[in-house]
């Protein structure tokens, strides 16, 4: 992400990609030093390696929280373009030099790993491997491969702070100066170098599986970077050239053959054909694309050549949108991740002041301090902040980028947190229950009236507008070849209608509420027998005649009443809010099977709603579509706006159902659910595992080695814990 800056002195916004950090209290400790910064609010995730920050541009510039993080003992660049290539390839490259670094540590592990099997037989002297030769071989695993221990302890501690770096180092060095000191002085006493160099060996192999599982569990945005081409063919001076995908330009003309992937958002000039857009709307079925139709980035191209124009490159493509907001909601931070990152953020100087303790009761308990030596190792080597610092964000990283995949875009991990505690959800009904394509069913004209007079003035007060029930008029004013007249003086009135001059008189159209308030009341007859039937009827009125009546018809979307039924099943009360008649939503909501409904509601009257559910203590979402449904989703708790609706409503929103289906608002509480009982698990088997482990060790019950095997396999269990998430699956799409 690229710094953000504002003349009017809001909060510039950066992501740092941070470099040295080897456990959670070393994201705890950079996070501490950030926030100490004027004005600064900082977020720092282990498990990605960034520092989301927020700064006053007015004040400070990138280079003095560069500074700040390399003071507290670590490391920051600049994001740059190309900046995750980049820096895969340098985790790619340090991956495999560690490999070959444990590779020899484990080879020269094993002289020692041998001697440990033999004094497990009951034997406790082995000459072919003399204390000497013991010396000579722990020295290089101690000081080279272990040397990554003594550098990030010393800089942790330069910092003033202290991580797992300095609890190994600690550890390991009391284990190996003492061996040493027996070896060198000519002291009676047992040597402990089998511990320091498992420990190290040991804990070398969890860092290399705990990223291997680190990477596996970020790959959903290198599967979206992947998903888009890198080059395209576009129009130049008469002829077809293929050029890079980065030099497309705004306008340019972009030809698609069969089998080949979309390079840029555009909207189809001639062609048919079909495109699969699962990767952008978990829809499996293909969708066809005529002249008109908008196409994406990175879609499939399935038959059919098709000639299309740019409307959208680079970081304005619906698949860069998608991932920024993956990369947002894996950058953030869930409120349950509080409690863990205040214990990693006193964790390491506990444990030291344990081990210090467990030293100092076993000393006065045996009176030999060699004998206290192996239980305060053993305190030092087991504790783990790792577990705890990756127990949250890795289930965040795999969840949202399932979801993502699934067509469920969700914008930060607060928003897939609160997801999983609706009990209340709230449903607007164009668009959401319903298709929102609607078609005009009726045109019933007044005395003095015929049909085409009520639709020319029903297009002239509708043109412009990009509301469905707009566009079936529209269309059926095209449809028989009716020219809308231009109006004056347009007005719209909220959630009721609109009114204009037309041909110097004043011309009204809306909701048989807002011409009875004018004085023109529909025939009441008519309106209640087309209600019933489930359609909305608009009334137009002209020069303070009603001129007639519209109907207009939505049908439900074939999901619509199984996704109710899935909802209520998960122990969600299904609320309906529309603006339509009481007749309308009584008809829509009997064919979902949605017991609670209001009508004729206003978006500040939706808005009023859902604060007063919120302050009964439900916790609401709410699904909606349109311009009208920003205020409502702006008041709930968590707001879900569909894919297909305006962009006002879908910037509103904390997640994005990219499938225009109401089965996706039951994949994102599954998926939110499904993400918190992986943290809960993960949580709980951080806390557990220290809470057990260290007194055991304290105990004199656990050998370092066995607590160094403990502590390297920790974080590998929760991260490959968080993995298991990949096995969510969807609701299977319907189409349309």
């Amino acid at each position: 992400m690229n710094t953000i800056t504002d003349p009017n002195h809001k909060p510039a916004v950066i992501d740092l990609p941070i470099t040295g950090m080897t456990c959670a209290a070393c994201a705890a400790r950079i996070e501490k030093t950030l926030n100490r910064l004027p004005d600064v609010k900082a977020a720092v995730n282990f498990a990605t390696e960034k520092a989301h920050v927020e700064y006053p541009a007015g004040s400070l510039v990138p280079a003095d929280l560069i500074a700040a993080i390399r003071k507290a003992g670590y490391d920051a660049q600049m994001p740059a373009s190309g900046d995750d290539a980049t820096r895969k390839a340098e985790r790619l490259a340090a991956y495999q030099r560690d490999l070959r670094l444990f590779t020899i540590s484990a080879m020269l592990t094993l002289p020692f790993l041998a001697l440990m099997l033999y004094m497990l037989t009951g034997a406790h002297h082995a000459s072919w491997l003399p204390p000497l030769a013991q010396l000579l071989i722990a020295t290089p695993v101690q000081f080279w491969i272990g040397g990554r221990f003594y550098i990030g302890a010393f800089h942790a501690l330069r910092g003033g702070g202290a991580n797992m770096d300095v609890l190994i180092a600690l550890g390991t060095s009391v284990a190996y100066f003492y061996s040493a000191a027996v070896v060198l002085l000519g002291l009676d006493g047992h040597l402990y170098f089998e511990a320091a160099v498992s420990i190290i060996t040991l804990v070398f192999l969890g860092k290399l599986l705990e990223s291997r599982a680190r990477a596996r569990a970020s790959s959903a945005i290198e599967e979206l970077i992947r998903l888009q081409p890198k080059t395209a063919r576009i129009e130049r001076n008469g002829g077809i050239v293929e050029i890079p995908v980065a030099n497309i330009r705004v306008d340019d003309v972009f030809v698609v053959r069969p089998g080949e992937a979309v390079p840029v958002d555009g909207k189809v000039i001639d062609g048919s054909s079909s495109v699969d857009e699962a990767m952008l709307t978990g829809e499996s079925l293909p969708v066809a694309k005529t002249a008109g139709s908008p196409v994406y980035a990175a879609t499939l191209n399935a038959q059919g050549l098709l000639r299309c124009r740019a409307t959208g490159v680079g970081a304005d493509t619906a698949l860069a949108g998608i991932i920024r907001l993956v990369e947002e909601a894996q950058g953030s931070k869930a409120p349950i991740q509080r409690l863990a990152d205040t214990i990693s953020g006193v964790f390491v100087p506990v444990v030291i002041a344990l081990a210090v303790l467990t030293f100092a009761g076993w000393w006065w308990y045996s009176g030999a301090w060699a004998d206290a030596l192996v239980p305060a190792v053993a305190v030092l080597v087991i504790a783990c902040p790792c577990a705890l610092g990756l127990a949250t964000p890795t289930a965040i990283m795999v969840g949202s980028g399932a979801g993502a995949r699934a067509g469920v875009l969700i914008k930060n991990a607060e928003a897939l947190e609160h997801a999983g505690h609706i009990d209340t959800l709230v449903l607007d009904k164009t668009g959401t229950l319903t298709q929102g394509k609607p078609a005009v069913t009726d045109i019933v004209a007044g005395e003095g009236s015929t049909e085409n007079d009520v639709l020319r003035i029903a297009a002239a007060l509708e043109a412009g507008s990009e509301h469905p029930l707009a566009r079936a008029i529209l269309n059926r004013a095209r449809d028989r070849g009716i020219t809308a007249p231009a109006v004056q003086d347009f007005s719209a009135v909220t959630g009721k209608g609109v009114h204009a001059l037309l041909d110097g008189a004043a011309a009204l159209l809306g909701s048989p509420r807002l011409l009875a308030d004018a004085g023109l009341p529909l025939d009441a007859q008519t309106v209640t027998r087309l209600q019933d039937q489930g359609k909305t009827v608009i009334g137009v009125a002209h020069n303070h005649r009603v001129l007639g009546l519209i109907a207009i018809a939505d049908p439900l979307r074939p999901t619509s009443a199984a996704a109710v039924a899935a909802l209520q099943a998960l122990g969600i009360e299904v609320i309906m809010l529309t603006g339509d008649n009481q007749r309308t939503a009584e008809h829509i909501a009997r064919e979902v099977g949605i017991a609670t409904f209001a009508a004729e509601m206003l978006p500040q009257d939706k808005a009023q709603r859902i604060a007063a559910l919120k302050a009964e203590g439900h916790v609401v979402g709410m699904i909606g579509d349109g311009v009208n449904d920003a205020p409502a989703l702006a008041a709930a708790q968590v707001s879900l706006a569909i894919g297909a609706g305006s962009d006002v409503a879908i910037h509103a929103a904390d997640v994005t159902l990219m499938r225009s289906d109401l089965m996706s608002a039951v994949d994102a509480v599954s998926l939110s659910r499904a993400t918190f009982r992986k943290i809960k698990q993960n949580l709980f088997f951080a806390f557990f595992y220290n809470v057990l482990g260290i007194p055991l060790a304290a105990m004199g019950l656990l050998n370092p080695v066995i607590a160094g095997a403990a502590m390297a396999m920790s974080s590998v269990s929760v991260v490959s814990n968080s993995l298991l998430l990949k096995r969510w699956k969807p609701s299977k799409a319907v189409t349309k």
